[in-house]
């Protein structure tokens, strides 16, 4: 007889397995609120409001300006990139007209996931328009590069796609 009195519904095992699951949500749930709130998310830019932000006129005439000047540049990257053993590139670059272009030349390392690790360096010019400089990646994982050139008042910016830095095997 079913009946409000009746205690053996509460002692049904589907019941309780139905009050477990919900309890085993609950807490996974909770387990996922605080790591979200005591961990920060290192792939998040945290300066992403204000580091190095272009209004989009500012960025549309950049674009323009290095449209305008056509310099193409050559990178020589190595394959096989291991940490903490400094690599040598390459960099060469010619204008729209394939004169060689002289200036300073300054990489910038850029890991997504460790803004901390971040670095860099600038290329010494070996010979009118190529440029050359030892990078060391202190982390494995994935990398790119931000290359910028700047002759004067012009700079051109390229980056590479994004590559990967292995372990000491």
């Amino acid at each position: 007889m079913i009946s409000q009195h009746n205690k053996k519904g509460l002692r049904n095992p589907w019941f309780l397995g139905l009050i477990a699951l919900i309890m085993l949500v609950l807490a996974v749930n909770g387990a996922f609120i605080w790591f979200a709130t005591h961990h920060r998310s290192s792939l998040v830019d945290r300066d992403y409001s204000t580091n190095d932000r272009k209004s989009n006129d500012a960025v549309i005439n950049d674009l323009q300006a290095q449209k305008a000047l056509a310099w193409k540049a050559t990178i020589n990257q190595p394959k096989n990139i291991v940490m903490n053993l400094p690599i040598e590139y390459e960099i060469g670059v010619v204008d729209k007209t394939g004169a060689p272009v002289s200036g300073t030349v300054e990489v910038q390392a850029y890991r997504a996931s460790d803004e901390s690790r971040d670095f860099a360096i600038p290329f010494t010019e070996i010979s009118p328009g190529n440029y050359r400089g030892l990078l060391t990646f202190p982390l494995k994982g994935y990398w790119e590069l931000r290359i910028r050139i700047t002759r004067g008042a012009e700079i051109f910016e390229v980056n590479t796609g994004r590559f990967t830095v292995t372990a000491v095997p």
